[in-house]
């Protein structure tokens, strides 16, 4: 039975260079994350702000935290004051509040909008029309406690890796659109967040530059 420290390893192997690997440590103990970082993982992501607060202050502080599901407005505050990126804004209202917290701190957080290209409609985020209408009238000047650093999306929960594979393509697509008439000048821009465990592979083919890993790494959630 592979190791923690086993599985990073795997996977790093397996991913091209400059693509980051995001431990998705949801729902697993604090000491399944110290196994990882002691395998030299830096980077890991939660879903929950009250489990995240409670992890970051068990857990050294080099930790790079990533805030990965979907986010209250409410609970924006608890996680500010160390989270370095938020994966899934799909609200202008969150975008601002994300804004609000941060400026408080006096501390720039990176984030991604989310955008909904899965079957299911469970799942949120912008269409990519209202992406474009967000980042059209997005002006950085305004917003300069946060920085967007490109798209996010889950895929649909399906075996059908071809339909898997569509919903990449189109993110791609929407991104390099979003690239040019809105970020051209911005270096910062360059992130795509998409895969997890079981679809990194075609996430990664489609130009994925952060794969989010937990079962892959910490297996089955108990």
């Amino acid at each position: 039975m592979n190791t923690i420290a086993d599985n990073i390893r795997q996977i790093k192997a397996l991913l091209p260079e400059g693509v980051t690997l995001v431990a998705v440590s949801k729902f697993h103990p604090a000491e399944a994350v110290r196994q990882a970082y002691d395998a030299g993982q830096r980077i890991f992501g939660e879903s929950r702000a009250q489990e995240l607060k409670a992890k970051q202050q068990l857990l050294p502080d080099d930790i790079e935290w990533h805030f990965i599901g979907s986010l209250q407005s409410n609970k924006v505050r608890d996680i500010i004051p160390f989270v370095h990126t938020i994966h899934s804004i799909d609200s202008l209202k969150l975008l601002q509040e994300v804004h609000l917290q941060a400026a408080k701190h006096g501390r720039i957080v990176n984030v991604l909008p989310e955008i909904h290209l899965a079957r299911e409609e469970t799942k949120h985020g912008f269409t990519p029309e209202e992406c474009k209408a967000l980042l059209q009238g997005f002006n950085p000047a305004d917003y300069p406690f946060i920085r967007i650093v490109g798209l996010m999306c889950l895929a649909s929960d399906t075996e059908d890796m071809a339909e898997v594979q569509r919903e990449f393509h189109c993110l791609h697509t929407l991104f390099v659109e979003c690239k040019q008439a809105y970020f051209q000048k911005d270096d910062s821009f360059r992130e795509l967040s998409m895969g997890m465990s079981h679809d990194y592979l075609p996430a990664v083919r489609e130009g994925s530059t952060m794969v989010r890993i937990g079962t892959g790494i910490f297996g089955n959630r108990k």
